[in-house]
């Protein structure tokens, strides 16, 4: 009896390290194995170095190599955020050494050989951020069979940064945007490695939302990306010169949309912190500053309005130029794009400083009236409404257009996207449609994380959810979002000028874009906008 119970130990033992074996799912990388875990059908590692920590005296340079390990690396939870302006009620640890992806993908035995990858570059103002938020969850997108990564990159001070001294040190490597550099080391890791998890290296498809959106248009146009990538979809991106769109390093480049340049901005920040001169010694005592007084609180600003913190930075090697000046130009990668934003996006603090309808419309100058005719046709809509309209057209759908239009003029197919879904419950303080960022919880199909209050999603939600998940499975697969059981979204042309519209209600409708005339009279002030800086005024 003593005997049977020890083989019934046994077995019951080894049929537990089976099953662990089973769920903690082990993959060779080109640094080291790494043990992930299994839930139903998917399979999830994260926290997976693509570089080594950018510290000390990595502070300030281009992602290193990773240094391999030997032992089986633990990759089922996942590791600290990069250093960055905290919110309130923010529990995420953060730590200098962030550079980690997450990867999704179908279970050992659901997957299968080269499947479509997608990596998403999240959003966060480049200060804030990270791979690992609950609503960009790869789980549903490993349901339709597509590998999906995030990643972390460096932000803030951290990610974007230039000083004389630093501009001097090591002429070879690239300076000012660690940021973007951090994201081609990331790419070029899915390259190298994204097939032993059953990722074709050959089908990625980037993209993000906001300052991951305007990532987008950054990778599209940087020489050092090229071939990374083969699709590319922008959320919320933007795609016109002036926001957060390229500093110029140093005066010589200057820029009348960027009068201050990124070296200066540097010097500011120095002097914030008593560090005199621009030579080796000032960088070294800067790069000897701790986190905390990196991060400085998150202050873009220093308390008597000088600025402090440059964003990103048009260095002239790395950042040869920026998005708008590649499309018109048609310098840009040359891929099937997917490219859109939200009805109602965040706004005034861009663009519009007007305090009524009158004083927005007398912007436009000799357009006025037909910007008048084209946001407030009868007179009856509030200065409000107005405002976020023009705001969001300003930043995010104009531009939107117009990078479709450059993919056009070469060829390639573009989809345009306008979401404007409110839940009923939202409604009372979303009164003119979506905020910024609405979308990417139905994307991901993570409704139980979206932005606020968690709500229980209705049938409706659950439904709209997997429509635009499956349109961007689709596109990741074949470049077109289309396919069985989802309304026509039709190719974007300069004819009919159809978009993808999900409406207030959640209905997803095709149809030429209701935006048309606001965009046109912005058209029109952006061509008058560039004629003025090209004649110096």
């Amino acid at each position: 009896m003593k005997r049977l119970s020890i083989v019934i130990t046994l077995l019951l033992l080894v049929t537990g390290i089976h099953a662990q074996q089973h769920n903690a799912p082990e993959v060779k990388t080109s640094s080291g194995i790494v043990r992930g875990a299994t839930e139903g059908e998917v399979s999830y590692f994260k926290g997976i170095p693509y570089a080594a920590p950018p510290v000390s005296e990595f502070r300030w340079r281009p992602p290193q190599p990773v240094k391999p390990w030997k032992d089986v690396r633990d990759a089922s939870k996942y590791c600290a955020d990069c250093p960055q302006r905290q919110w309130p009620g923010a529990t995420a640890k953060t730590s200098e050494d962030c550079l980690f992806l997450n990867l999704w993908t179908p279970a050992s035995s659901a997957r299968k050989s080269k499947l479509p990858v997608m990596v998403w570059i999240h959003g966060g103002a480049f200060v804030a951020g990270s791979g690992s938020d609950p609503g960009s969850d790869g789980t549903s997108f490993a349901k339709q069979n597509v590998v999906l990564v995030t990643f972390n990159y460096r932000l803030g001070r951290l990610g974007h940064f230039a000083f004389p001294a630093l501009s001097k040190e090591r002429p070879d490597e690239y300076k000012g945007s660690y940021a973007y550099m951090d994201q081609i080391a990331a790419l070029k890791w899915v390259k190298e490695n994204i097939a032993a998890f059953g990722g074709d290296p050959d089908n990625v498809t980037i993209f993000g939302f906001s300052a991951g959106g305007v990532s987008i248009h950054s990778l599209l146009t940087i020489p050092a990306a090229k071939g990374l990538f083969h699709r590319a979809i922008g959320h919320s991106s933007g795609g016109r010169d002036g926001v957060l769109t390229g500093r110029p390093i140093n005066k010589d480049n200057a820029d009348a949309l960027y009068p201050i340049s990124a070296e200066a901005i540097g010097v500011n920040f120095a002097r914030k912190h008593k560090i005199e001169g621009t030579d080796t010694g000032a960088l070294s005592k800067l790069r000897s500053l701790s986190v905390e007084e990196i991060l400085d609180g998150g202050q873009e600003n220093d308390s008597s309005g000088v600025r402090i913190y440059s964003g990103p930075i048009l260095d002239g090697k790395l950042v040869v130029e920026t998005a708008e000046s590649a499309y018109k130009s048609g310098r840009e990668a040359k891929i099937p794009l997917i490219i859109g934003n939200c009805s109602a996006e965040v706004g005034g603090a861009f663009v519009s400083v007007a305090t009524s309808k009158e004083a927005l419309f007398a912007q436009f100058g000799e357009y006025a009236d037909e910007a008048k005719a084209a946001f407030d046709p009868d007179g009856s809509k509030e200065f409000a409404e107005v405002q976020t309209k023009f705001n969001t057209d300003w930043v995010w759908g104009e531009p939107a257009r117009m990078t479709a239009r450059a993919f056009l003029a070469k060829r390639e197919r573009a989809y345009i996207f306008q979401f404007g879904y409110v839940s009923v419950p939202a409604r009372e303080r979303s009164r003119y449609g979506a905020g910024h960022g609405a979308d990417i919880s139905f994307v991901f199909n993570t409704l139980n994380a979206r932005w606020g209050a968690p709500v229980e999603a209705t049938p409706g939600e659950k439904e709209l959810a997997r429509i635009m998940n499956t349109y961007w499975a689709n596109f990741a697969k074949t470049g077109n979002p289309n396919g069985n059981g989802l309304p026509v979204w039709p190719l974007y042309d300069v004819q009919r000028e159809e978009i993808l519209d999900v409406d207030l209600d959640g209905k997803v409708v095709s149809r030429p874009d209701p935006r048309k005339a606001r965009f046109n009279v912005i058209e029109k002030a952006f061509k008058k906008r560039d004629q003025i800086q090209a004649r110096g005024i």
